[in-house]
């Protein structure tokens, strides 16, 4: 699979007068436009070389630390935390620490480390939480199952990085932890299914890196959740993989454009530009305010209904009275 992200050209790094850092042959991989590695205002920019990377901040600070296997991009200086941030606890000279909050790249993204923050959108979030409180009442009847919500994932594959994917799903496990990374070697089980939904400016690593090594890793069913923009309004549509001997395959949808789940024994499908999951009679799933504001609605009207007969019931009796007398 292509990589979103070329590598950096070897580059050396020098600085200007007052221009900031600059690298002469950094225009043929740097997006166009951009004099040198860092121009003045620029935010950051990371550059490969000698398996170095550089942190170069507006600032001219200069930090070294180990390089990602690829990384060559350029942060739009209004917002450097777009992707989210990090703390680093940095000891000063008197020995105290600090933290210092570093701006994630893409390569963060996609191989996080304990802690890091990601940014997320409000529909992002709640259509996570949505799917999440569906698949964990599917299986609330087998103790071996876990649905993890943007816990992060190491593998038993040497040459994988851990991920952070926003929904795995595990089953055959042997005792519930509180995760903040599954260890799949150490835990013995592996996810049956893994689940993505993509923001805009990262969604790359979602169709590309992460379709290549979740099938590395042997995920044997990934769905994207997907945002695609037609006719300019932000559309969703669905993309299933299941493993094949010769790498994913496509999942087939039915007739709706639902997509099967099996691990969770649920369709996912779309309406009204919306997730929905149905059962596997095809009765749609509730979120839980649905079901909330359903429950609320229901006992009102019971309520209502019990103050009729009650009422009914008193007239009744005072016409009895009335009769009687």
């Amino acid at each position: 699979m292509p990589t979103p992200w070329p590598k950096s050209p070897s580059c050396h790094p020098s600085f200007g007068p007052s221009s900031g850092p600059s690298c002469p042959s950094s225009p043929s991989g740097l997006p166009s436009g951009l004099p040198g590695c860092n121009p003045p205002g620029r935010g950051l920019v990371y550059c490969q070389h000698r398996n170095k990377e550089q942190r170069v901040e507006a600032t001219s600070e200069v930090v070294l630390t180990p390089a990602a296997p690829f990384v060559t991009e350029a942060f739009d200086s209004d917002d450097p935390f777009r992707y989210g941030w990090r703390y680093v606890r940095v000891e000063q000279p008197d020995g105290s620490v600090l933290l210092r909050q570093d701006p994630l790249m893409l390569a963060d993204v996609l191989h996080p480390q304990e802690g890091d923050q990601v940014t997320h959108s409000d529909a992002h979030q709640r259509r996570r939480r949505y799917l999440c409180d569906v698949f964990e009442a599917q299986l609330a009847h087998d103790p071996s199952a876990v649905v993890l919500d943007d816990v992060r994932i190491a593998w038993d594959v040497p040459e994988l990085k851990p991920h952070g994917p926003d929904i795995t799903v595990v089953i055959g496990v042997r005792q519930r932890q509180n995760w903040s990374t599954f260890d799949v070697a150490r835990e013995g089980a592996r996810p049956a299914l893994i689940i993505e939904i993509t923001s805009p400016e990262t969604a790359s690593i979602d169709r590309s890196n992460k379709l290549e090594e979740y099938d590395i890793a042997g995920v044997p069913l990934y769905i994207i959740v997907d945002t695609v923009t037609l006719r300019k309004q932000p559309t969703l549509r669905l993309l299933g993989y299941t493993q094949s001997g010769n790498g994913y395959q496509g999942l087939a949808p039915n007739e709706h454009g639902w997509l099967w789940l099996a691990p969770v024994q649920v369709w996912i499908g779309i309406f009204a530009n919306e997730l929905v999951c149905y059962n596997a009679a095809r009765t749609p799933l509730g979120d839980y305010r649905a079901l909330a504001v359903a429950l609320a609605e229901a006992q009102a009207a019971q309520h209502a209904a019990e103050a009729r007969a009650d009422a009914a019931e008193a007239k009744l009796r005072e016409l009895e009275a009335k009769l009687r007398h």
